[in-house]
Formats: structure tokens, C-alpha cells, sequence
């Protein structure tokens, strides 16, 4: 938080400076609250070190007219357009009755409709792809960011008669299996659902976590932020969030300890079927942009989080069992992103982070509290020891400068040596090089070496000659001839090839083009 207030209080400072009149506008104040997480008291007592007033009144109005946006905006789910066919069904069938807040199974569900692309059929055969909706069901309809349940349906003997990829909501209240059928399924058929249980045990954890994440951000970060979107699955949760800078890592570890704080007291997550307005009042999130009708699900971690939700959740905090965050970033300016695993997946990511650094300390023979210490001995020396390489590496270099002196050629005044030179890496080629033309104060170099990658090139050109010779085009003719390119500088270039077998020959041939340049 010190971070993010840091931050609120530069901007804070910025718009005193610019107050007219003594008086800091409402707009303002409120853009601090809402955006920065800046509270009104503390703006007070900020305003009057610069002897400033705070536009209370000012403030309150934004407060109301962002209060009548956000219940506008949720308000109107049942008005989104929808296929025809989904909205007549509604209207013959109503509501699906969803049972699976108390329980994965449901006896006794009728077929009142099978639809194939989007056309109804009377009865599907086995292998069939189809959509299916029911009187009643346990299956979960994706909403809300959290995703739809999958199972089987069954018949009276206990037999699957179709697996239940997903289920989602075609028009707000109605809930769609998408299923394959695995015997014949028709019109009237009576089933049983039965929604997969480490599915959804492991959705309920995740989407319970949500819910303590976004508090404990709001904890540590300040109360400007608010959700931004969210996606919750079996195998882990994205959660989206408004603030305007990246989180550090001590924020996020504190996040993290917050959210596990909780989830250590074992509180019991209570529900609760309220109008929206009266929901509101308790002081209930609800999310900006969001569709709610008239009657909203209350979730509740007493003490800690109250928000509207129709997820599926864990009877009690401690059922997530633990908490991991594993990504915070960006999505776009103003936006963040966490992603977070919890139960099972995060005590496997503990027992692979143990076990990754019990055989690195194994490998290194150091124990585990000494590992680090001793990596960056490691580090020190590998270091050390590239430098000795290196220098050798030159040293090697620098000693065939006397054989290389006996091919030069001097054309025209000028010094042109175009060899292949061997066991030499492009640095220490062009160290060279750079040696060489230093030396001889007019000259045109062209080396070329074979390694495991294929042919590697360098032209140096001293600078009394780049108006005739450049060394970029030079190199590129020469890589061309060895099934490569490059190119550079004028007076320094480099290229590579994959030829080796025609290297002798394209260094030859720099001789005759360069005496043609000068």
C-alpha cells in the first residue's frame, strides 16, 4: 500500500497546485478516491498542509452519479438479444431449476427439448452431438466468469445415456447441456445428473478464492480497485483488476499471505437470496457492467468479503486449502492480471518447487539453506573463468597476426588480406581484424572461419578507403557466395553463410573485386 500511495500522493500534490480559489473540486477529490484509492479523510488532512478545502459537496455528487451508472449497468440481463430458438423455449418451459447449490446429483429430470444445430429434434441416436435442456438440473451454467459444469446423465438403472461437455445459459435462466449421447435420447426421457465432483470441488475452491483475492487486494492496494473480469476452472483462476501500476513482488507475497490468512481461519461462507437494492445497502460488491435481476445471491466471508454472486462456492475457507499465486501482469493500461491455483494444484507446485531445489542442492552438494549462497560463488567464478577464456581466446588471435601478415596483398598502396582463419569465433575475428587495420593504416580485411553453425564472415575497412570500398557490400557479395547475407557498416560488416565448401573460393574472389574498386 505505502507504494500505491506514493503514487496517489504525487497526483494528489499535481491537482493542489492547479487548485483555484482555495478549493479543491469535488471532480478531483473523487477522481483520487475512485481511481488512486485515496480516501476522503485523508485528502482532508492533505489539503489543509497545502491550506486548501476539500469540495465536499462536490465529491458527494460524482459519489451519487456513480452510484445511479453502476445500478443501471446492473440492471436489464433479461433484455440481451438471443437466438429465436432459445427464447421460445423460455417462453414454453420457463426457468430451468437449478439444484446444484446443495448437491452434485438430481433425480428425475425430464428432456423437455434436444436441439441440433440449433433446430429441435424429437430424439437424438447414440454419438449424436446435441444440446439439451431439462426441467431441473444440478449441472452449473456458465456465468459470471465461472464455467460451466460437465458430467453425465443417466437413466433410472443407473446407466450413462450422455456426457455433459458444458452447460451454459442461452438465455439468462435457461440452461443448455452440451452433450454426446452415448444410447438414444428422446423428448420426455426422464435422467438423472450427475455432475462430475473433482470438477466442480475443484471450481468452488478456485471461485471462493476470487473472492478473498479481490479483498485482499483491495487490502494491500487500496480500495480503488475493483474487478475487472475473471475466468474460474477446475485447474486454476484469472482474476482482472483496475490499478494503475504493476504490483511488486512484496505486494504480491502479502496478497498471497492475506488471502492464505483466511483460508487458515476456516471461516464459514454464508449465502443469502436478497433483492438487489437491499444487497446493496448491506454493503455488498457488485461489479460494474454486470447484468443482476431483480433477486441477487449474497456470498458472504464474514469479516472479510461481501459479494454478489451466483458461482458454486466451499462451505468454509479452509475447504480451498491453499492458495498460490502464480502470475501478476498487465492486460492494458489501468488493467492488471493475476492467476492463481489452489487445493490440490498448489500443493503439487510446492512438492515440484521442493523437489526441484532439493536436486539442485543434491547436485551442487550443498544443503538447501546454503544453495543460494553457493550459486552465486558459481556465478562469480563462471564469470571469472569466461574472462580468462576470453582473454586466452585473443591472445590465440593475436599470435596469428604474423602468419596472416605474410599473405597480405598490397594493391595500389593498399593492404588486402582475404583468408580463412581457423578456430576463431566472430569477436575474435573481428578484434583481429580491428588489429590488423589499426596497423596497417590503409587496408581492406576480409576472415572467414567454419564452425558448427555454418560460416561465419568479417570485413573491416579502414576509413581513408570507404568512399570506394564498403565494407557491408563487400561482405554481402562474399556471404551470397557461400549461400548466406550480411551486411554493415562501411568500415566494419559481418555476414554468415552455410557453405563451407565454397569459402576458399569467395575469399579468393575479394581480391579481384576489391583491385577493381580501387
Amino acid at each position: 500500500y505505502a507504494t500505491t500511495y506514493q503514487v496517489a500522493e504525487r497526483v494528489f500534490h499535481d491537482e493542489a497546485k492547479k487548485a483555484a480559489g482555495g478549493v479543491l473540486p469535488g471532480a478531483v477529490a473523487f477522481k483520487l478516491y475512485d481511481s488512486y484509492g485515496l480516501a476522503a479523510d485523508e485528502q482532508v488532512d492533505m489539503a489543509r498542509e497545502f491550506g486548501l478545502a476539500i469540495d465536499t459537496d462536490g465529491f458527494e455528487a460524482e459519489m451519487d452519479k456513480q452510484r445511479v451508472r453502476a445500478r443501471a449497468s446492473w440492471k436489464g440481463a433479461e433484455k440481451a438479444h438471443v437466438a429465436p430458438v432459445y427464447q421460445q423455449l423460455q417462453s414454453k418451459f420457463g426457468r430451468t431449476k437449478f439444484t446444484g447449490y446443495d448437491s452434485l446429483t438430481q433425480d428425475n429430470c425430464k428432456v423437455l427439448a434436444l436441439l441440433v444445430d440449433q433446430k429441435e429434434v424429437d430424439a437424438i441416436e447414440p454419438g449424436t452431438v446435441a444440446e439439451l435442456v431439462l426441467d431441473t438440473t444440478s449441472f452449473y451454467a456458465e456465468s459470471g466468469g465461472q464455467v460451466g459444469d460437465h458430467g453425465e446423465l443417466q437413466n433410472r438403472s443407473g446407466e450413462t445415456v450422455a456426457t455433459v461437455q458444458t452447460t451454459y445459459p442461452a438465455v439468462p435462466g435457461l440452461s443448455v447441456h452440451k452433450i454426446t449421447a452415448v444410447t438414444a435420447i428422446a423428448k420426455g426421457d426422464i435422467v438423472r445428473c450427475q455432475v462430475s465432483a473433482d470438477q466442480r470441488t475443484a471450481t468452488r475452491r478456485n471461485h471462493t478464492a476470487t473472492h478473498l483475492l479481490h479483498a485482499a487486494l483491495r487490502t494491500v492496494l487500496g480500495i480503488h480497485v475493483k474487478q475487472a473480469g475473471s475466468v474460474v476452472d477446475p485447474a486454476r483462476l484469472r482474476f482482472d483488476f483496475s490499478h494503475y501500476t504493476s504490483m511488486g513482488s512484496e505486494e504480491v507475497a502479502e496478497v498471497e499471505r492475506i488471502v492464505n490468512e483466511e483460508i487458515m481461519r476456516n471461516t464459514p461462507v454464508s449465502t443469502e437470496v436478497m433483492e438487489l437494492e437491499d444487497a446493496i445497502s448491506t454493503g455488498a460488491m457488485a461489479l460494474f457492467g454486470e447484468k443482476y435481476g431483480e433477486k441477487v445471491r449474497v456470498v458472504h466471508v464474514p469479516g472479510f468479503s461481501k459479494e454478489l454472486c451466483g458461482g458454486t462456492h466451499v462451505s468454509r475457507t479452509g475447504d480451498i486449502g491453499l492458495c498460490k499465486i502464480v502470475y501478476e501482469g498487465s492486460v492494458s493500461a489501468g488493467s492488471r492480471r493475476i492467476e492463481a491455483i489452489t487445493g490440490n494444484a498448489a500443493v503439487e507446485r510446492f512438492q515440484d518447487a521442493t523437489a526441484t531445489l532439493t536436486r539442485a542442492a543434491q547436485a551442487i552438494k550443498v544443503s538447501e539453506s546454503e544453495l543460494l549462497e553457493q550459486i552465486e560463488k558459481l556465478l562469480i567464478n563462471q564469470r571469472t573463468l569466461e574472462k580468462q577464456v576470453e582473454q586466452l581466446k585473443n591472445k590465440i588471435a593475436q599470435a596469428q597476426s604474423g602468419p596472416l601478415e605474410a599473405q597480405v596483398r598490397v594493391m595500389k598502396g593498399v593492404h588486402v588480406l582475404a583468408v580463412e582463419v581457423d578456430g576463431l569465433d566472430r569477436i575474435q575475428m573481428r578484434a583481429l581484424a580491428d588489429s590488423l587495420r589499426n596497423k596497417w593504416k590503409s587496408a581492406v580485411i576480409v576472415f572467414g572461419a567454419v564452425d558448427a553453425l555454418g560460416v561465419g564472415l568479417i570485413c573491416a575497412v579502414t576509413r581513408d578507403l570507404t568512399q570506394k570500398v564498403h565494407a557491408g557490400k563487400l561482405i554481402g557479395s562474399v556471404a551470397q557466395a557461400v549461400g548466406g547475407k550480411g551486411g554493415g557498416r562501411p568500415d566494419m560488416a559481418e555476414a554468415g553463410g552455410k557453405d563451407a565448401s565454397a569459402l576458399g573460393a569467395a575469399l579468393e574472389a575479394v581480391y579481384t573485386q576489391v583491385d577493381g574498386l580501387l
